[in-house]
C-alpha cells in the first residue's frame, strides 16, 4: 500500500482494484508513525470499495483501527446507489459529547471539589450494565426514542435553549420503535441517565486558555471558570441495534468477502431504511440520555453554588450516519454521511474534542475548508495507541493515579481496570490532533480546557 503525502498534513492513497475513490488521511508524520501501527489504513482503503461512496474515503487525524471503518473514520454516500453500514457507525450508537459552561469561579469550586464529585457520582449512575432504580413503560420509551432530547425538556429535564445548542435539535427524524428489537428496547429501559463505562466520562473542567477570544465570547466560555464534559452514548440500546441489523444484512446481502465487518444494506432498500430508522431511535435515546445526565449535574452544581449561572455550549454526536446536504459540482446535494468516531464540524458550528483524563480537551469552531475536504468533518478526541488488554499488560495502576495526583486531578472510577484502560499513556498526543485540525482548516480553537475531576464508570 503507497501512502503519498500530498500537502502539509494530508495524505492520500491512490484509487486502485476495487477501490471505486481514494482514501484521504488527515494526519502530521508523527501522527502518521503511530497510524501505520494497527490496520486502520487498510480499513481506510476497503471503506472506499462500498458502493455509492463519493468523494473519498477520510480519516481523521485522531483514526485509530476499529469495527468496520477505522475510528476516526468519514464517508458519504450518495442516497440512490449508496449504502449503509452499521460498521460505519459503531454500536454504541451517538457515542457523543456535552460542554456544559458556568460562571463559578475555578478558585471557588476547589473548595468544594471533593465533595461535589461525590455528589456527582452518587446522582449518576455509572459503569457496565448500571442501571437507574425506576424502568421505563414501554409507551414512554417509544415517545423518548422518536422525540430525544425534546422529550426530556418536555417532560423537565432542562430548558429549550438546550435544544437549540445540541445537533440536530436533539431530535433526529425518520426514527421508528417498530423496527428496534424487543431485545434492545429491554436493554435501554432501565439505563436512560445513566453513564456507560469504557472512554465515557463525567469531567469537571478549567477553561485554562482562550484561543479565540471572539467565538469565546459568543460561546459564553470565559477563563479560569468551571465547565463539565459528559461523554456517553446509547448504552445497550444502541449497541442491541447495530448487533441486529450487522446479522440481518449479512443474511440478506452477506458479508463482503474484503472485509465482513463493512456489511451494508442499499440505502434505497426496505432494509437499509429500516436499518436507519431504529438507528434514529438509539441516536435520540443518546441525545436525550445526556440531556437528563446534564441536568442532573446542573441541580448538584445549584445545590453547591446557588448563585452561579450555567449553560449549554454544544452537544454534538460521534458515531452517527444521516443524511445531510453538501456541495457536489457546485450544487447543493442531499447525501448520507458516516461518521465513526468522528465529530461534525461545518463552519460556524461548535466542535468539541476532549483528550484523556490526564489531558487537555478543546472547544473549537468549524474551519472554512472543512466542507471541501472532509464533509464538514474532524477528529473526535485523541485517538488510542494502545488496546485495553495491552493497556493491563504494561501499565501501573498506582503510577497513573500518582501521575494524575501530581496534576492535581481528582478521579472517581467504578473500577480499578477501568482506570488503567482508559490511562492517558493508550492515547494520541492530543495537542497533535488539534494542531492537525487547525493547520488544515477543519476546526479552529476557540477554548482549551484542563481536568480537575473525573468520573468514570
Amino acid at each position: 500500500m503507497k501512502v503519498e503525502k500530498i500537502s502539509e498534513n494530508i495524505y492520500e492513497i491512490q484509487k486502485t482494484g476495487d477501490m471505486n475513490v481514494p482514501a484521504r488521511i488527515f494526519a502530521s508524520e508523527k501522527l502518521m508513525a503511530s497510524i501505520k501501527k494497527d490496520d486502520s489504513l487498510n480499513q481506510v482503503v476497503n471503506v472506499a470499495k462500498l458502493p455509492g461512496i463519493i468523494g473519498a474515503s477520510i480519516a481523521m487525524p485522531d483514526i485509530h483501527q476499529g469495527y468496520g471503518f477505522s475510528i476516526g473514520g468519514v464517508a458519504a454516500f450518495d442516497t440512490e446507489t449508496g449504502v449503509v453500514s452499521p460498521g460505519g457507525v459503531g454500536f454504541d450508537i451517538n457515542c457523543g459529547v456535552r460542554f456544559l459552561a458556568t460562571d463559578i469561579p475555578v478558585e471557588k469550586f476547589l473548595e468544594k471539589r471533593s465533595t461535589v464529585l461525590e455528589e456527582i457520582s452518587r446522582t449518576i449512575p455509572k459503569g457496565v450494565g448500571r442501571e437507574n432504580k425506576e424502568k421505563l413503560e414501554e409507551g414512554v420509551l417509544d415517545e423518548i426514542l422518536i422525540k430525544g432530547a425534546f422529550w426530556a425538556v418536555e417532560n423537565g429535564y432542562g430548558e429549550k435553549s438546550d435544544l437549540e445548542n445540541t445537533e440536530e435539535g436533539g431530535m433526529i427524524p425518520g426514527a421508528d420503535p417498530a423496527v428496534v428489537s424487543p431485545r434492545a428496547k429491554a436493554r435501554g429501559r432501565p439505563q436512560l441517565g445513566t453513564l456507560g463505562a469504557g472512554n465515557h466520562f463525567l469531567e469537571i473542567q478549567k477553561v485554562s486558555d482562550i484561543l479565540s477570544i471572539k467565538e469565546a465570547k459568543k460561546m459564553g466560555i470565559k477563563k479560569d471558570t468551571v465547565g463539565v464534559m459528559i461523554h456517553c452514548g446509547s448504552r445497550g440500546l444502541g449497541h442491541q441495534v447495530a448487533s441486529d441489523y450487522i446479522q440481518k444484512m449479512g443474511k440478506v446481502y452477506g458479508f463482503p468477502e474484503y472485509d465482513p465487518q463493512l456489511v451494508y444494506a442499499p440505502l434505497s432498500s426496505q432494509l437499509g431504511q429500516e436499518y436507519m430508522a431504529a438507528m434514529g431511535c438509539a441516536i435520540n435515546f443518546a441525545f436525550c440520555n445526556r440531556q437528563i445526565i446534564m441536568h442532573k449535574i446542573r441541580g448538584v452544581l445549584e445545590k453547591f453554588f446557588p448563585e452561579n449561572k450555567t449553560h449549554l455550549v454544544y452537544d454534538v454526536a460521534h458515531n452517527i450516519a444521516k443524511f445531510e446536504n453538501h456541495i457536489i459540482d457546485g450544487k447543493s446535494k442531499k447525501i448520507c454521511i458516516h461518521r465513526k468516531g468522528a465529530t461534525r464540524a461545518a463552519q460556524g458550528e461548535p466542535v468539541i474534542i476532549p483528550g484523556s483524563m490526564g489531558t487537555s480537551s478543546y472547544i473549537l469552531i468549524g474551519g472554512e475548508k472543512s466542507e471541501t475536504l472532509s464533509w464538514a468533518s474532524t477528529a473526535h478526541g485523541a485517538g488510542r495507541v494502545m488496546g485495553r488488554k495491552e493497556a493491563n499488560k504494561k501499565l501501573d495502576l498506582e503510577k497513573i493515579k500518582e501521575s494524575l495526583s501530581k496534576k492535581d486531578i481528582e478521579i472517581i472510577s467504578g473500577s480499578n481496570k477501568g482506570i488503567v484502560e482508559e490511562a492517558p499513556d493508550v492515547y494520541k498526543d492530543i495537542e497533535e490532533v488539534i494542531k492537525v485540525s487547525n493547520d488544515v482548516g477543519l476546526a479552529t480553537s476557540v477554548a482549551k480546557l484542563r481536568p480537575l475531576a473525573v468520573i468514570k464508570g
